[in-house]
């Protein structure tokens, strides 16, 4: 492979996807430049309980130390490198991918893998809530430490919200969620959990007032209730973290067929479906080889 480029594939993010395509780069020999604006499974480590990953790892923060292992070990046989920044572009060309950074540096490859994910919701960004973002922090990154005693609103009932209850069974909270037509399947997921109050809306505000945040909610059958609470939390879903430079649908997902050749995207950010984080792992793996069979002629 041409060594006048920077590595052999650069991979942008350092969450489950992008560790196993920089894993699977490495058993193939290939050299890997990985690319991560925080700190290796930054999302993961958010996540309070997990039951759907191989392996018996109960925690994303037991299983992002895996994955940092992982990439240690692989940086040890000097065939990974770990770079931070972040990614304000990726592109590429007839010779090369490139992926340009923030401080202005650009790297190139034979091929990018991008793996930068998704992003939780705002309330801006669904058309049933209307909240200032500043007071509506992440369902994801709240203790229970924190919310004990208080009066908590949740938006949305999107599937953190079991996760966050099963990774703190013994929390004495009380959450009245909120949420519309589209969640009430997850709402059912969680439904016999005793310290939930489940609210089918059509439509919630939220307001600031001198003590708390004033909440007001219509019904689907007409009718609305308003009350104060403490805290909002945000549970809507969440959104890709795409990188300018991809071929982005009019759904927000990176369609891999619509990319450059030598400009592949992994996980999550391929679709909601792909939002399970083995399969992302898996998919990280898939896209590494993609590059490394194109290199042998082993793809047209």
């Amino acid at each position: 492979m041409n060594r006048s480029w920077d590595a052999d594939l650069l991979v942008v993010g350092a969450g489950p996807a992008g560790v196993a395509a920089a894993v699977m780069a490495s058993s193939l020999r290939m050299t890997c430049v990985i690319v991560e604006a925080e700190q290796v499974g930054t999302k993961l480590r958010s996540i309070g309980a997990l039951e759907n990953v191989p392996g018996g790892w109960s925690t994303g923060t037991a299983l992002a130390g895996a994955l940092a292992g992982d990439l240690a070990r692989h940086q040890e046989l000097g065939r990974v490198s770990m770079l931070s920044g972040r990614a304000v572009r990726v592109a590429g060309h007839d010779g090369r991918a490139e992926v340009a950074l923030d401080d202005g540096r650009v790297l190139t490859a034979s091929a990018v893998v991008v793996a930068t994910g998704v992003t939780a919701l705002a309330p801006e960004d669904v058309p049933w809530a209307e909240a200032p973002s500043a007071g509506c922090l992440p369902l994801w990154r709240s203790s229970a430490e924190d919310l004990e005693g208080r009066r908590v609103v949740v938006l949305g009932a999107d599937r953190p919200l079991g996760t966050w209850l099963r990774a703190h069974p013994q929390a004495m909270v009380h959450f009245d969620v909120l949420f519309p037509e589209a969640d009430r399947y997850k709402a059912d997921e969680v439904a016999d959990d005793p310290r939930l109050r489940l609210d089918l809306v059509d439509r919630v505000t939220v307001a600031l007032v001198p003590k708390g945040l004033r909440i007001t909610a219509w019904h689907p059958g007409g009718g609305a209730h308003t009350f104060v609470v403490d805290t909002v939390l945000g549970n809507m879903g969440s959104k890709p973290a795409a990188v300018p430079g991809l071929v982005v649908g009019a759904d927000g997902y990176c369609p891999p067929d619509k990319q450059h050749p030598r400009v592949l995207v992994a996980g999550d950010l391929k679709g909601a479906r792909m939002q399970r984080i083995a399969v992302a792992m898996g998919d990280g793996a898939r896209a590494a080889l993609e590059p490394y069979y194109r290199a042998k002629a082993l793809l047209g």
